[in-house]
């Protein structure tokens, strides 16, 4: 497998604006700069497409069959909707997602601050034009009333993945998509649902925390994740002081591995929570492309 990652499409990342000449600069006005800089990186709401920044990624798996060759996967995880994820910026990430076009569109969990909202999000979540499906799992967020987040999901074709791994066809091949309904539950945690597929197929694996996938030793090809909202406020990457992850920074965000090799994608959210705001850690939208590399 060989991954590459992080072509992102930078709609107001911190990143952009450090190019500089340091030297040249007073320590006030650098201090400032940073300031500055992070600002714009923390503001979702300055980007037409309602997030900080749109992340890519290119998988690249002999397992994977030639039928799913440039396969298109667009990952949301932690919308808490509204709280500083309004209205408007949920139609502009509907639109982002539309022109992103893709095959497969996967939702990792804690999706409102309250069940009034709940058909709203999932009603706009379902206008994306998805060729094969969109697929859920549940977060921390939903424990309490998993049946009305699974009864109004179903009314908008969402699947809700419940501790299973289901087969997505093309042709005669398969790929699985496995996803765990409660990544906390004790009965979630003795085994993973990707472990009930053939090591011989290509098995994405979905959950909301990315602990998950080291703690039970899953098997996957690809893991992805939300919860940790990358921190949601850094200081300048530097120092977060909530990491929402046993593991410290090792599974914070980005792209990262298990001690069995699995790699593990964590989104840093779309929404806040807790406290309505960002510093330093742009909200995203993840997409991953899967490649064949059987020539």
């Amino acid at each position: 497998m060989t991954i590459e990652i992080d072509k992102s499409s930078r709609l107001c990342s911190e990143e952009d604006f450090l190019f500089l000449t340091v030297g040249y600069m007073s320590c006030c006005r650098f201090i400032g700069f940073l300031l500055f800089s992070s600002l714009l990186a923390s503001c979702a709401s300055l980007s037409s497409s309602g997030v900080g920044r749109i992340r890519h990624y290119e998988i690249t798996d002999e397992k994977l069959p030639p039928e799913f060759d440039s396969t298109v996967i667009a990952f949301i995880s932690d919308i808490h909707y509204p709280s500083k994820f309004t209205r408007k910026r949920l139609g502009k990430v509907v639109h982002r997602l539309r022109c992103i076009n893709p095959d497969i569109m996967l939702l990792g969990g804690d999706y409102v601050t309250s069940p009034v909202y709940m058909d709203e999000l999932f009603d706009s979540l379902s206008s994306v034009n998805v060729g094969v499906g969109i697929y859920a799992v549940l977060g921390n967020h939903e424990r309490s009333n998993a049946a009305l987040v699974d009864s109004v999901a179903n009314k908008y074709g969402i699947y809700m993945l419940n501790d299973e791994a289901v087969a997505v066809a093309c042709g005669n091949s398969f790929i699985y998509l496995a996803g765990v309904r409660d990544s906390f539950k004790a009965d979630s945690l003795t085994r993973s649902p990707s472990d009930c597929v053939s090591d011989d197929n290509f098995t994405l694996l979905l959950t909301h925390t990315p602990d998950y996938v080291q703690d039970v030793a899953a098997e996957a090809a690809l893991a992805l994740a939300g919860h940790t909202h990358g921190g949601q406020v850094s200081l300048f990457g530097l120092y977060t002081p909530v990491k929402n992850t046993h593991y410290g920074t090792r599974f914070l965000k980005g792209l990262n591995y298990t001690d069995k090799g699995v790699p593990v994608i964590t989104t840093t959210g779309v929404g806040t929570s807790r406290k309505k705001v960002r510093f330093c850690v742009p909200s995203e939208i993840i997409v991953v492309t899967l490649r064949n590399n059987v020539k």
